[in-house]
């Protein structure tokens, strides 16, 4: 998300996170239901990856596509070895991040702190 915030800020859109954290809608990302739903199902969170990867080519292209299927492992990968490995939030990004964590519940995801 913090990525997303600072390309909204370059862009001068503002990105709504509410609705990709709860998924469902509004948050200023074009074609967010197409690419909420491949996100899901190549975790396997719901539906069918062929559906949903068929869908966003449908509206975004084959390139897009890889492009969105490489961010989602990337970010399943790096949470994945995090997690694993204990690594902490760092003081300084604990503070810069904490309104916006606690507005959209993150904290309530496991996190070990410093």
């Amino acid at each position: 998300m913090h990525l997303l915030r600072g390309s909204g800020r370059h862009s001068g859109t503002d990105y709504r996170f509410e609705g990709i954290v709860d998924g469902n809608g509004g948050s200023g990302v074009a074609h967010e239901a197409e690419l909420l739903a491949f996100a899901d199902s190549a975790l396997g969170v719901a539906g069918h990856v062929d559906e949903t990867r068929s869908a966003l080519v449908a509206v975004l292209g084959s390139d897009a596509m890889t492009d969105a299927a490489a961010v989602i492992a990337g970010f399943d990968a790096i949470t994945r070895v995090a997690d694993g490995s204990g690594i902490p939030l760092e003081p300084a990004r604990a503070e810069a991040t904490a309104e916006w964590r606690a507005s959209l519940g993150v904290d309530a995801y496991w996190m070990q702190k410093v």
